[in-house]
């Protein structure tokens, strides 16, 4: 979900604007607009918390002072854009590279013809992104479908900057996988357990009962953070960890080509 808070009333026609502006684009997600909400701070808290993105029409001191208490790290943390009340200035606050930040705020700029301020080292060249996904057996491709368009848009991407759908082994014939990766015109592989088990260092959310199961501690993290690895050469990451439904698991990692990637610098 986005959520676009203002503290001032020059802001709230900013915050309506922005919010007509992504549904009329089509956003995946619900985008909602909120005047000075009272508890300002534990609103915006929660939102955080609860991994909605944010756009902030406020100073970036009040931004940082706000979030300070409920940030992680920048691979958990939803990116947060922050705009000036005459929307000229888009600034990507948290989560720039991992969470998707920068491309969201160049997106949210063009919208609004304004000035990207980007403050996150960058990387030569495009990275490569790959999806990892779990599911049970006979899970729907519009299931898939769904959930991995909610999964993508969380992180500011679409199916176009993906170049793999991957799983483990045992799911090599799972239709509703084939099915999609058939669909959105991309490779479908996928890789035994023990082959697996080289990124399970590299896992946010280990899972024994997942591993007592099927013999790696995480399909969709490990699944995403091989494919990211081989499709480079290079050391990949999670920016996005597992994500559940009732139904399925989705990941998605990042590596860039070798000689490239981030100069130094922080989200």
């Amino acid at each position: 979900m986005i959520r676009i808070f203002a503290l001032t009333q020059a802001g709230a026609g900013l915050g309506n604007h922005i919010k007509e502006l992504l549904l009329a684009q089509g956003s995946n997600e619900e985008v909602s607009f909120e005047l000075k909400p009272v508890p300002f701070a534990e609103t915006v808290q929660t939102a955080f918390t609860n991994q909605d993105r944010l756009i902030l029409i406020c100073a970036t001191g009040i931004a940082v002072r706000t979030l300070a208490p409920v940030l992680v790290d920048k691979y958990t943390d939803p990116a947060v854009l922050v705009l000036d009340e005459e929307g000229e200035f888009v600034i990507p606050l948290l989560s720039g590279h991992e969470g998707g930040a920068n491309e969201w705020g160049r997106q949210v700029s063009d919208l609004l013809n304004a000035q990207l301020a980007i403050t996150t080292a960058q990387a030569y060249l495009q990275p490569v992104y790959t999806v990892g996904m779990g599911c049970e057996r006979g899970c729907s491709q519009e299931h898939l479908l769904e959930f991995l368009n909610e999964c993508l848009a969380n992180k500011g991407l679409t199916i176009k900057d993906v170049v793999s759908i991957n799983s483990i082994d045992i799911k090599a014939d799972e239709q509703g996988l084939i099915e999609l990766a058939h669909t959105l015109g991309k490779s479908f592989q996928t890789y035994s357990a023990p082959i697996l088990a080289g990124v399970n260092d590299q896992l946010i959310n280990p899972s024994q009962y997942v591993y007592d199961t099927v013999g790696v501690y995480g399909v969709a993290e490990s699944a995403a953070l091989w494919a990211a690895q081989q499709a480079t050469g290079n050391s990949a990451q999670l920016i996005q960890a597992k994500l559940k439904t009732q139904k399925a698991t989705c990941a998605i990692a990042r590596a860039y080509p070798p000689g490239t990637g981030s100069i130094g610098g922080h989200d």
